[in-house]
């Protein structure tokens, strides 16, 4: 879209371009309404579009990740059962060309402030290229993974060496010959150990906490097989759809405690062998509820881990035979040949619970146990430390309520939503892949699709009744905000630190970013709510 003035005025303005605003865009068009999508990058892909790091691809496997679109998915075939990050752009491009996406698009264009007008019963638009947008419709999909945590450690200023994060790493990076320093340890920070491992340089990776990760069983798929699967698409979709979690995977709805230690392995052994996220979505159901239960997923996950290992030090400080973390209760990672590369001689690996950073200096970091320092001489500094997650992009838009109170002020004492779509006192506003939804639990593109289409059912209700607002009710948000943290407190999560709880960044309220009790869960309450705006305040 070329921008031809500073002012344009729609019924619907939706904010990010990954799954879940070229989703919107497309759906709210199919109604019928004028929309533009506003996107911070250059092209459609949302985290995809800007992480390009070594190694970078996504953790769901094909063919449920994608847009249930026929006319897209018939005219596209995947290579890899886990794309990679040059995949999913090419898919986003793809999307763009069948759908005509662009055209209702403004590209490089970060909004800055966000203002609802009670007497127009408009949303004001603004953004940092001096364009201002008006609309009915403010639909947020900035995703759970845009706003990028850097920690401040002391004397980062002083660092002349190259000092990247892994969104933003630079396709001209050369490691070769380099010492290089990898910060942090989740899904980001596995992937680049996994891709700088193999190259001639000096890999010093440290790590505050190990992470829980499972064979991703990445393969080709070649072009019949792909072709093929579209003949199970429907039943494929039609189970993310009806699923707990968004992925199309068995579900097994018996206790870890009520098999016997033999039946327990032939299950394990299986579903470890298959790959990807069947490990946890198809196994027993209490893993995530029950201690116990969870040491025996642990035990088992130790024990194949150690295998692959020979570096003894290195084995108890990834893998040690003690529990030291609660399985599935900070994000798992798809690992293809980490431990291996991990154990590696090139590979140095640093525990910074032992040791933490204090400083950087002008050639490296300094760490301390306590009893001294340690100095590290680095060229290359990769900060794999991830995302103000789920919340960060939303406080960013600037966004006030109708009563001109930020969004940042209401959230003070707590994020309040209700259903993790609509915020009280902020009429017409909606948010895709928000706090207190199953969001980052959820398989994204079959979830995404489902909280498009409950807004866009809203939108077509407010229409053919001669609504012009709605808003939730503080009594349902609180009521909502209640059942989230009561569902949260029957788990394992909120025994562990992670951006799940929000505890990941400094300063940030620790409480349950994300709605633990499945999709099926959660649709159940949004569709109940429709027909006689059951929690909702109408004008």
């Amino acid at each position: 879209m070329t921008r031809t003035n500073l002012q344009i005025e729609k019924d619907a303005i939706v904010i990010g371009g990954g799954f879940g605003g070229c989703n919107a865009l497309y759906k709210l068009r199919n109604l019928g309404l004028s929309v533009n999508l506003i996107e911070a990058g250059s092209a459609f892909g949302g985290v995809w579009h800007w992480n390009r790091y070594p190694g970078a691809r996504v953790d769901s496997e094909m063919p449920s990740y994608q847009f249930n679109i026929p006319a897209v998915w018939k005219s596209w075939n995947w290579s890899q059962r886990f794309p990679g990050d040059d995949e999913l752009r090419r898919y986003f491009r793809h999307v763009d060309d069948v759908l005509g996406l662009s055209k209702d698009t403004l590209f490089n264009t970060i909004v800055t402030r966000v203002q609802y007008d009670s007497s127009t019963r408009r949303w004001i638009v603004s953004t940092n290229t001096g364009l201002q947008a008006t609309c009915k419709y403010l639909i947020a999909a900035t995703g759970s993974s845009y706003k990028k945590h850097f920690p401040q450690f002391q004397g980062l200023d002083r660092f002349t060496g190259k000092l990247v994060h892994a969104a933003d790493y630079p396709k001209s990076l050369e490691v070769k010959g380099k010492r290089v320093g990898i910060v942090g340890n989740g899904a980001s920070g596995l992937q680049i150990v996994q891709g700088l491992a193999k190259e001639d340089c000096e890999l010093n990776v440290f790590i505050r906490t190990p992470c829980f990760a499972i064979p991703m069983g990445q393969r080709e798929v070649s072009h019949g097989e792909s072709e093929m699967m579209k003949g199970y698409y429907d039943g494929i979709f039609d189970r993310c759809y009806k699923s707990i979690t968004g992925f199309p995977h068995n579900t097994l709805f018996k206790s870890a405690l009520q098999a016997s230690p033999e039946e327990r392995k032939i299950l394990f052994d299986e579903l470890w062998a298959r790959g990807g996220y069947n490990f946890l979505v198809s196994n027993y159901y209490d893993f995530l509820l029950n201690e116990q239960a969870n040491s025996i997923f642990y035990d088992y996950w130790v024990q194949k881990v150690r295998a692959r290992m020979t570096d003894p030090v290195k084995m108890d400080m990834v893998a040690p035979l003690k529990q030291h973390m609660l399985v599935g209760t900070k994000r798992p990672s798809l690992e293809q040949d980490y431990y291996e590369m991990i154990d590696r001689p090139n590979v140095k690996l640093h525990d910074l619970k032992q040791s933490p950073i204090v400083e950087f200096s002008a050639t490296g970091l300094v760490t301390s146990d306590g009893a001294g320092t340690k100095h590290h001489d680095l060229d290359v500094v990769i900060c794999a430390t991830g995302y103000d997650a789920v919340t960060g992009s939303l406080l960013d838009l600037g966004i006030t309520d109708k009563n001109g109170q930020s969004l940042r002020e209401k959230w003070s004492n707590g994020v309040l939503t209700h259903l993790g779509l609509m915020i009280p006192e902020v009429p017409n506003f909606f948010m895709v892949y928000g706090p207190q939804a199953p969001t980052s639990l959820a398989n994204g593109p079959p979830f995404i699709e489902m909280e498009v289409d409950w807004i866009c059912d809203v939108i077509s209700k407010m229409r053919k009744e001669g609504l012009d607002s709605i808003q939730p009710t503080e009594k349902a948000a609180e009521a909502w905000r209640d059942h989230v943290v009561a569902v949260s407190e029957h788990t394992l999560y909120p025994k562990t630190d992670s951006w799940y709880m929000g505890s990941n960044i400094p300063g940030k309220r620790r409480e349950p970013l994300i709605y633990l009790g499945g999709i099926q869960r959660w649709w159940q309450n949004c569709t109940e709510a429709l027909p006689s705006w059951d929690g909702f305040a109408v004008a």
